[in-house]
């Protein structure tokens, strides 16, 4: 994990018997989300932040974190977990407190306004305002259909590679034909100190979704026999003492063939799954929640919505305009949480205020 997510990792709470009380709870640690803190922070607003996930970065730490971003503005290009680090280090200054691997289940009003929230760990939460950034929901991998496969997870059967250093020197299956199968395929049959006793690659056709220049290596190594290659699908698993020993994979000849294994790699892609989201009352059109575009607030005032969850005429689903939707949700969201002060704009440049907020020395111009 990378310095600057342990260091915004190191301020998560631990468990509370009775709710923590704040001005606003985040749903979701991905990039517009982080961002949210940080337009709270300058409007004095004290944020938690709640993700399904174990860390922050949402579908750039899960997607592509070292994939390259090329439209974030005034950045040319920059991966996505650099793009994490850097909207944490960007917060630091606010102290926004992290709950990582939480699934929100509750979200209620109470009679003084204030929302009841509470996640699946039992931490609890009363708020002033909730701003939804869940993405396209908490991502579940697509699993493989295979009776009796279950029981091998984490053991054998991965749909995620947490530690590489497990796989080395193992026969090894991966499955799939995307940018983790490839990658993951080439990674442990190359030199290094991961590299496998054996890889085989495993897709249902001869085609790929994974960048050309991976499947160009992969032919490669292929040739020069250092991974294989099968067209194919699992339709079965052999076991032995409780252990799984091989696979059934049947080809598009018909064939079903028993192939050897230590560990079987799945990637199938993950698939976002809105969860308890769907079931809070909150209007809904295709399963993105409903915004106006002033505040971004939902049907439920209080409560607002930025980034891909939400849907507004003419929305984009980009991580720039999540970052505008962050913003004017912050100023949609002070008179709840401040109803005697009067919020005015003011500039990071500019304003002593938000340099003390900031923490940094207010600039001298001639």
């Amino acid at each position: 994990m990378h310095p600057h997510i342990d260091d915004a990792v190191a301020r998560t709470a631990g468990d509370h018997d009775a709710p923590i009380e704040t001005d606003a709870l985040i749903v979701g640690a991905g990039p517009v989300g982080l961002f949210q803190v940080f337009e709270l922070g300058l409007l004095e607003i004290k944020a938690h932040v709640v993700d399904s996930l174990p860390h922050p970065g949402g579908q750039c730490i899960e997607l592509y974190p070292d994939k390259p971003i090329y439209d974030i503005p005034a950045v040319p290009v920059c991966t996505g977990r650099e793009l994490t680090d850097s909207l944490l280090r960007q917060i630091q200054p606010f102290g926004a407190t992290f709950h990582l691997g939480q699934e929100v289940t509750t979200v209620r009003r109470e009679a003084d306004g204030r929302f009841f929230v509470a996640t699946g760990k039992g931490t609890q939460f009363l708020t002033k305002t909730v701003f939804i950034a869940a993405g396209v929901g908490s991502f579940q991998p697509r699993t493989l259909k295979v009776e009796g496969i279950e029981r091998h997870l984490d053991s054998q059967l991965f749909y995620r590679v947490k530690d590489p250093a497990r796989f080395a020197g193992k026969n090894i299956v991966v499955v799939g034909g995307g940018d983790s199968a490839l990658d993951w395929a080439l990674h442990f049959a190359q030199d290094g100190p991961h590299r496998a006793e054996s890889v085989i690659l495993l897709h249902r056709r001869d085609a790929f979704r994974a960048a050309p220049a991976s499947v160009a290596r992969m032919r490669e190594l292929c040739e020069a026999y250092e991974m294989q290659f099968v067209v194919g699908q699992v339709t079965g698993l052999d076991e032995a003492d409780g252990r799984l020993t091989a696979i059934k994979v049947t080809g598009g000849d018909g064939v079903t063939r028993v192939v050897p294994l230590d560990m079987l790699l799945v990637f199938f892609g993950l698939s976002p799954k809105l969860g308890p989201i769907a079931d809070w009352g909150l209007a809904l059109e295709r399963k993105q929640l409903v915004v106006d575009t002033e505040k971004f607030e939902t049907s439920e005032p209080g409560i607002f919505a930025v980034g891909d969850v939400n849907t507004y005429p003419g929305k984009k689903k980009l991580i720039l305009s999540g970052f505008h939707e962050a913003a004017l949700a912050a100023f949609g969201a002070a008179p709840h949480v401040f109803p005697e002060r009067r919020v005015l704009l003011q500039y990071t440049t500019t304003s002593p205020k938000l340099h003390k907020v900031l923490g940094v020395e207010s600039p001298v111009f001639d």
